[in-house]
C-alpha cells in the first residue's frame, strides 16, 4: 500500500484544478467506456447516466459518484445506430437520442423511450418515437436535446448556422416542426449535449471548451432571451450535459489520450 503526505495531496488537488479551469472533477468515469456521449440525472434515481455512441453497445449506464458503473442495462431490440444525447421526464422515464447524423444522409431519426429504467427487477419496456425532417428542410446532424412541455427540443451540430427542431412525446411517427435557425456568436460553436433546468427556466448547450446560458425566453422562442457564453477554461471532447439543480450542471467528457473520461460540476452563477 502507498502513502502519500498530506502535501503531496494538496499539490495534485491544486494541479488537477489548474488542469480543468472552472470544471470541478467529481470523478473519473470507469476506463470500460472511451467514449462517453450523454449525462442525465432521472426522478428517483441517484446515478448519473450515460450511454456510448456509434459503434458501441445497446447499453444504458448508471454512474455513481465515483465514476464506477453500478447499473449495466442492456436495449435489446434495438442498434446503436449513433446514439447521441438522453433526457428524462419526471416519471423516471429516460429519453435516448439516436439521432447523430455525421454523413447528413440519414431520413429516418428515432428516439427511445426507456420505461422505469431505475427498476432492477422489471422489464424494461421501450417505446419508439421515429421522426423525419420536414419538407424543405436539410438533414444535419443533431447531438444535443430535451424534453419540455410534452415536446423533444433537438438542436444541430454546425460550425456556424444551427437549426432546433421539436418533435412530440408520442410514440409513433412523425415529422418534425423547424422551430428556428440560430448562429450563436464566434468560433467553434458546435453544439454536443442540451438541457433545461428543472424549473424550465434556464437552458444550456454544450460545446467542447464552453456552454451557452439562456434565459428570460418566452414559450419555445429560446433565442430571443439573455445568451450568455460561459467559458471553462479547458477543452477537451464534452459530449453530455445535465441540470443537478436549478444552478449547477454534471458534464461528461470521452476519453483522449491522456485527459477526459471524467464527471464534472459547474455552476452557473
Amino acid at each position: 500500500m502507498r502513502f502519500y503526505s498530506p502535501c503531496l495531496l494538496l499539490l495534485s488537488i491544486t494541479i488537477l484544478s489548474c488542469q480543468t479551469g472552472k470544471l470541478k472533477v467529481i470523478a473519473d468515469i470507469s476506463n470500460s467506456l472511451e467514449e462517453v456521449s450523454a449525462a442525465e440525472t432521472i426522478t428517483g434515481s441517484s446515478l448519473i447516466w450515460t450511454i456510448e455512441d456509434s459503434g458501441n453497445k445497446n447499453n444504458l449506464y448508471g454512474l455513481d459518484t465515483k465514476g464506477s458503473i453500478v447499473k449495466d442495462i442492456n436495449i435489446k431490440g434495438v442498434k446503436n445506430i449513433d446514439w447521441e444525447d438522453l433526457t428524462s421526464d419526471n416519471e423516471g422515464n429516460l429519453y435516448i437520442g439516436d439521432f447523430g447524423n455525421n454523413s447528413r444522409k440519414r431520413k429516418n431519426l428515432v428516439i427511445y423511450k426507456v420505461k422505469n429504467v431505475i427498476s432492477l427487477n422489471k422489464k424494461i419496456a421501450i417505446e419508439s418515437i421515429h421522426f423525419k425532417m420536414p419538407e424543405g428542410i436539410k438533414s444535419e446532424d443533431f447531438e444535443g436535446f430535451f424534453l419540455h412541455n410534452k415536446h423533444f427540443y433537438i438542436f444541430s451540430k454546425n460550425d456556424k448556422k444551427s437549426i432546433l427542431i421539436s418533435v412530440p412525446n408520442i410514440a409513433g411517427n412523425h415529422v418534425a416542426t423547424f422551430v428556428t435557425e440560430f448562429n450563436l456568436k464566434g468560433k467553434k460553436n458546435r453544439i454536443t449535449s442540451a438541457d433545461i433546468s428543472p424549473d424550465g427556466k434556464t437552458i444550456v448547450l454544450l460545446n467542447h471548451e464552453k456552454l451557452w446560458k439562456l434565459t428570460n425566453f418566452d414559450g419555445d422562442i429560446f433565442f430571443e432571451g439573455n445568451i450568455e457564453s460561459i467559458p471553462f477554461e479547458h477543452d477537451s471532447q464534452k459530449e453530455g450535459i445535465c441540470f443537478k439543480d436549478n444552478t449547477t450542471v454534471i458534464i461528461t467528457d470521452e476519453y483522449s489520450k491522456v485527459t477526459g473520461s471524467n464527471i464534472y460540476e459547474f455552476k452557473l452563477d
